[in-house]
């Protein structure tokens, strides 16, 4: 976690200058304090940077953040601000740690795992899936260009 900072660091000034936003969502309640603060400072201090969003997964699962989700919706049905018949996806959606990030609509597997794993279980539900049995490390860009070229060739149903 001491390089992951590091690297925060290094590239702050950079992602300043580039104009992108930084969101770090998972449980950051484990992460060193000083890990904690600059991950504040670095989403404060690049809050309203727009031309990109990047978004780094600490300690994320999607089955914890959909937990989590209904934990705080649980919370307010608790207190009285919300009625369980008013839960709704909307609701749901809005109490994930990706929200407002626009769901994926292409999801690269590789390792020649053929499967989604414990990852955007929620955000997942209408993207297309590419698997590939290319390595993390050695997925480069001809494979890219393999799976933007089947992506363009899908006909997108979202559920309907």
């Amino acid at each position: 976690m001491r390089l992951f900072e590091s690297a925060l660091k290094d590239e702050i000034a950079y992602m300043l200058r580039e104009d992108i936003k930084l969101s770090v969502i998972g449980d950051l309640s484990k992460l060193s304090k000083s890990l904690k603060e600059f991950i504040a400072y670095a989403e404060t201090t690049t809050e309203n940077n727009s031309r990109l969003n990047l978004v780094i997964a600490v300690n994320y699962s999607g089955k914890y953040d959909i937990v989590q989700a209904c934990q705080s919706i649980g919370r307010k049905v608790k207190d009285g601000l919300v009625g369980p018949e008013e839960i709704n996806e909307f609701m749901i959606e809005n109490e994930l740690s990706t929200h407002p990030h626009p769901h994926p609509d292409l999801l690269i597997r590789t390792s020649g795992e053929i499967r989604v794993s414990n990852f955007f279980l929620w955000q997942l539900a209408y993207t297309e899936l590419h698997f590939t049995q290319s390595l993390w490390p050695d997925f480069g860009e001809n494979e890219l260009l393999h799976a933007l070229r089947d992506f363009q060739q899908r006909v997108r149903r979202y559920g309907g």
